[in-house]
């Protein structure tokens, strides 16, 4: 009952996942990887319910599929962090691409005969099945890797394009890749009830999360960012070309740059440039106080100065020395400071006042208050604040 229960959901989510409006690059890896796996339990449950034998056809079209999962995994972590699938992403599967070539002898065999294989645990096929054994073995720990380290690399790029980590920090997909990885451990000791009965939780929980996982990257500007911050192992990213913009014309009419101005060069940004941008940078944050927009972004954040992203990222990195992350939030904490000490805002709440001045939730604001002051807001207000 548990694997049939297994395979009806998966497929169900197949479903509900192409029906998605506003489907993502990841919406559609997670619906292929959803079919694929109601695809492995139905094969799975007709084995050991001895079905399997009615549908000869069907024999050991199931050996080589568990090399399909890690490439999958790697691949949905792929295009939820950048937005897009990675270059030469089908690349991925060749190996099970090889596996089903190499098979098509046996699948041309007279029934009774691909029975008797079956039977007797591939014998005939014993190198065959070991080597699928160990690439499913070598798979899972290499992608079960390389997908870390994206969501790694994940968490520094959202610092530098977001105000507000809340819905773009994938902390669920790194417990989901924590929970493959004791997953993989009966994979490696061949115990297929126990693997087989946690694709099934897996499928619940993927399915629960995927589903409600909306866009990261919701424009162009900020999706190229993206795909410039990451390099995956074996695949080229391509980065962006460089817009123009005024303060890359500037750069013409400079003088000999001096040590400053050599920071910049390598980007095609002067320092009359960056001063400049810089100025107009804190006018509109203090004087236009736009830090109080709870989605505010490094790219909304450019256009409204008329220059290009990474030209912002690089004079907030280099003239505040901060990333976009903590430069907004921190103007955040000493606006809501500033509300919390004046009598007229007594009537209101530390989370009201949080969150006009522009955190997004209670557990965003309370972190990130702890981390710029060590304490609780309640406690740092309760104590008395530095004059």
């Amino acid at each position: 009952m548990l694997y049939i229960t297994g395979i009806i959901i998966s497929f169900f989510l197949c479903l509900l996942l192409l029906g998605k409006k506003g489907k993502t690059a990841a919406d559609y890896v997670l619906a292929f990887w959803m079919f694929w796996i109601g695809c492995h339990l139905s094969l799975y449950y007709l084995y050991i319910s001895q079905r399997i034998y009615d549908l000869p056809f069907l024999l050991g079209l199931a050996v080589p599929m568990p090399l399909a999962h890690p490439p999958l995994l790697f691949l949905y972590t792929a295009a939820l962090c950048r937005g897009t699938l990675p270059g030469r992403w089908w690349a991925h599967f060749l190996p099970i691409s090889g596996c089903y070539l190499y098979m098509i002898p046996f699948s041309l065999l007279p029934v009774e005969q691909k029975i008797w294989v079956f039977q007797h645990k591939g014998a005939g096929y014993e190198t065959f099945m070991f080597l699928v054994n160990i690439a499913i073995n070598v798979s899972g720990v290499v992608y079960t890797i390389l997908a870390h380290r994206l969501l790694r690399k994940h968490r520094r790029v959202i610092t530098d394009l977001f105000s507000n980590e809340e819905n773009v920090n994938l902390q669920w997909m790194q417990y989901l890749i924590y929970g493959l990885a004791i997953v993989w451990i009966p994979v490696l000791f061949g115990n297929d009830p126990l693997v087989f009965g946690a694709a099934v939780l897996f499928v619940l929980f993927i399915g629960h999360f995927g589903i409600r996982q909306t866009g990261i990257f919701t424009n162009p500007p900020a999706l190229q960012l993206a795909q410039e911050h990451y390099d995956v192992p074996g695949f080229s990213f391509p980065g962006i070309k460089t817009e123009s913009s005024p303060e890359a014309d500037s750069l013409e009419n400079t003088a000999a740059p001096s040590s400053d101005k050599k920071k910049y060069e390598k980007s095609g940004l002067s320092q009359e440039a960056a001063e400049a941008l810089h100025r107009r940078l804190l006018s509109l944050m203090t004087d236009g106080q736009v830090f109080r927009e709870s989605e505010l972004s490094l790219t909304d954040l450019a256009a409204r100065l008329d220059t290009h992203p990474n030209y912002l990222s690089q004079i907030i990195n280099d003239k505040e020395g901060k990333n976009f992350y903590d430069y907004v939030n921190s103007m955040r904490v000493e606006a809501f400071l500033k509300m919390a000490d004046d009598p007229k805002n007594s009537h209101y709440t530390l989370l009201a006042i949080a969150l006009e001045c522009g955190f997004n939730s209670k557990s965003a604001f309370n972190r990130y208050f702890r981390k710029a002051t060590g304490r609780s807001p309640s406690s740092f207000l309760n104590s008395g604040m530095p004059q």
